[in-house]
């Protein structure tokens, strides 16, 4: 927060629970409400607003519990970034590092673009390309499900194209390397050398665990389910802790052990990046291609681990020999001497002499391990969340029918050992299910509540965030261990009620972070400064991907 905003914060609690004794308010050492203070400035916000409570006997349960992910249209969700116009044109899977239309990431879009100018021919047919950028963990989602299969698959690793296989799908390996990467730990300067003064200069990811366990570093990582470095930092470390047998009890145990010290994963790269810069994290993972155009980061130390991210490509099931011998002939043009420099021009190729380490995690066992990490993410303990859901006038028709939907069908992504409660607003929150444990009696009550959701009124966004955070205060004592989370679902701007600048205080003395999604808004700034409050991440979702980008979420933090 600003210092006026900060001031302002103070003041009005002041004015609402300590008058006349105006000396009885306290500030902590970072010149912000003291969580005392904010309980209490809560209280005194709590008094002036009008909510109700449910009764949970007039929730009609919804027993039918989805088990299939309901995957948007991927033309609107994840358009192509190269179209190609052939009689023989291929369609190709690509990871965004190397596909995103932006200035450091879209080398392949450029290779795309270039191949379908090249006038390359197949049997005297004209040959093009068509590349489609989506994230490594979605992108396994459409071809397992037969939704949408392409030619081929350039994720940044071999672990995506292990977990497709694994599942049964058809995948074969065409090309181990199209352009050179790795992942690596980013250390910041000053831990850097506070690591080698104990350690020694070599950088060695296990003796960084070991660290981290210790409460000598704090280091942050990305979603495994969605990211690859994220999902190579999850091999990496069970092999690390089990060489022989990287899924054992052992290596479980010592998994534990780290998340019990580890901040929760970052949605984004972006967000990790922000969090190291505000000094919440000592290191970081990230691949090198991104470190090398983060100038911001250029002095941290980096070091890099696990398998190489080389973007291997592979061809899928019902691929003809034309469209195969397509891909070939792209392949190689990628691979030319001067589309290998335009690749090192976008910070491919570097750490060359970095040869990977294989985590000894093949095919399901990639796929369990992404299991037990979301089972002990939060080492064994619980997570107790709050879902507060927009149900304005605004919200009739598509809006609300597509957060109903994706509430449902991702909750089947809400591990059984959390807390879930939810709340409504519209000119007034409505507390619509108090908080208890996510067993099959509970998840079926939540279901109902969300099916009896209806549209009506104004957006008191903020006075709802309000009654969550006094629903999880409420639960504080009980669960002493737990790790306490908001998830605000909205499509608007808020018009009644409280303002964010009134509650920021609290939300901020409250400690508890508030992830925001927005849905089709134009404009979702206060959204992104309030789940900024805790460091929490905002999601700007439309109606097609809201679940799938839920998932991801829950995945993350459920």
């Amino acid at each position: 927060m600003t210092l006026y905003k900060k001031i302002s914060a103070l003041v009005l609690a002041c004015l609402l629970i300590c008058t006349p004794i105006l000396t009885s308010c306290s500030l902590n050492s970072s010149g912000e409400l003291s969580e005392g203070d904010a309980s209490r400035t809560l209280d005194a916000f709590l008094s002036k607003i009008k909510y109700k409570t449910k009764e949970q006997t007039d929730i009609q349960k919804d027993l039918t519990i989805p088990n299939v992910i309901e995957l948007p249209d991927i033309n609107t969700s994840y358009p192509l970034v190269v179209r190609g116009t052939g009689e023989i044109d291929i369609e190709i899977f690509s990871s965004t590092e190397k596909a995103t239309a932006n200035e450091h990431d879209s080398w392949l879009i450029e290779m795309g673009n270039n191949f379908n100018r090249s006038g390359a021919e197949v049997d005297g047919r004209k040959a093009s390309v068509s590349v489609r950028s989506i994230t490594s963990g979605e992108a396994v989602d459409y071809i397992t499900s037969g939704l949408h299969v392409p030619v081929a698959y350039s994720p940044s690793n071999t672990l995506w194209g292990e977990l497709i296989a694994s599942k049964g799908t058809q995948i074969d390996l065409v090309e181990e390397r199209l352009t050179g990467n790795v992942a690596g730990i980013l250390m910041s300067p000053d831990v850097a050398l506070k690591y080698k003064s104990a350690h020694g200069d070599k950088i060695v990811l296990s003796e960084v665990l070991d660290a981290a366990i210790n409460g000598e570093l704090v280091l942050g990582y990305t979603n495994p389910y969605a990211s690859s470095t994220g999902l190579n930092m999850l091999a990496s470390m069970l092999y690390s802790f089990d060489n022989n047998n990287p899924l054992s009890d052992a290596a479980v145990s010592k998994l534990i052990e780290f998340q019990k010290v580890s901040p929760p994963v970052a949605f984004t790269t972006a967000q990790m990046r922000d969090s190291a810069s505000k000094g919440l994290i000592d290191a970081m993972v990230m691949e090198a291609q991104a470190y090398s155009n983060t100038p911001e980061l250029s002095n941290y130390v980096f070091t890099p681990f696990g398998v190489r991210h080389d973007s291997p490509v592979y061809s899928l099931g019902g691929a003809n020999n034309a469209q195969l011998e397509c891909l070939q002939k792209f392949i190689e043009f990628c691979k030319s001497d001067t589309s290998q420099q335009s690749a090192s021009r976008y910070g491919f190729n570097k750490n060359e002499d970095y040869l990977g380490v294989s985590p000894n995690i093949e095919g399901p066992d990639i796929a369990n391990a992404q299991k037990i990490w979301k089972t002990n993410k939060t080492g064994g303990d619980p997570v107790v969340a709050v879902f507060v859901a927009d149900t304005s006038g605004s919200m009739d028709g598509t809006p609300l029918e597509s957060l109903k939907s994706s509430l449902k069908n991702a909750s089947q992504y809400i591990g059984d050992n959390n807390y879930v409660g939810l709340v409504s607003f519209s000119d007034s929150p409505v507390i619509e299910l108090g908080i208890a444990k996510f067993d099959v009696n509970h998840a079926a009550l939540f279901r109902g509540a969300v099916n009896a959701l209806k549209p009506n009124g104004g957006t008191a966004t903020y006075d709802a965030v309000l009654v969550a955070l006094d629903m999880i205060r409420k639960q504080q004592d009980s669960l002493a261990s737990a790790r306490f989370v908001v998830f605000v679902l909205s499509d608007g701007e808020q018009n009644a009620g409280n303002s964010l600048k009134k509650i920021e205080a609290i939300v901020d003395g409250m400690n508890v972070p508030v992830y925001t999604i927005g849905y089709n808004m134009k404009d979702n700034s206060e959204l992104i400064e309030l789940s900024g409050i805790n460091e929490a991440s905002n999601i700007n979702a439309t109606s097609d991907d809201v679940v799938l980008k839920l998932k991801s979420l829950f995945n993350a933090n459920l």
